[in-house]
């Protein structure tokens, strides 16, 4: 929606029956794994929207301004905050944080919030933000399906459907996105 809104991209009606119903598997597929937090699943909510806000501008400023750019000057106007908040959860002591929780952190900073999100930002102002944002939907299946080659966690048939049922949804959604 941001996409359309922000973005002033123009979508076919087609687009919009893909993609709510690939969101609708997506949300589908969660509530049945059970359990319901109005408190989480609110918060989990509100993140969907402000993500999604943030990518369209992300993406729009893109055009102008390139994706390294975007994403150095929102990380450069984040540090204060993030800063705070990193103080006010400092540890008492540092003894009892390991090595790979230092390489977690170096690695989550490096690839997943700016390296990653060069890539993103430039992709969502190339190929349209209402298109290329539609491969968010893909994003929690192929995790799990990750977690099953890398991690040997048993992945059931429903999976495998519900992903086949989005990947369908996506590539049509993205088909009649212009």
């Amino acid at each position: 929606m941001f996409g359309v809104l922000r973005g002033g991209e123009r979508t076919r009606p087609a687009f919009w029956v893909f993609s709510v119903t690939g969101s609708a598997l997506v949300a589908g597929f969660a509530l049945a794994g059970g359990g319901f937090s109005l408190l989480g699943d609110g918060l989990l909510m509100l993140s969907i929207v402000v993500c999604g806000y943030g990518y369209a501008e992300g993406g729009r400023l893109s055009r102008r301004l390139g994706g390294w750019q975007v994403i150095c000057w929102a990380l450069l106007l984040a540090f204060p905050l993030m800063l705070a908040l990193a103080l006010a959860r400092w540890p008492g002591s540092w003894e009892g944080i390991r090595l790979s929780s230092y390489l977690g952190l170096a690695y989550v900073s490096l690839f997943s919030m700016l390296i990653g999100f060069v890539f993103w930002y430039r992709g969502l102002a190339q190929g349209g933000i209402a298109a290329v944002g539609q491969l968010q939907l893909l994003q929690p299946f192929f995790g799990l399906l990750l977690s099953a080659l890398v991690l040997h966690e048993s992945v059931g048939l429903p999976v495998f459907l519900f992903n086949i049922g989005v990947v369908l949804c996506v590539a049509m959604a993205r088909r009649f996105s212009r």
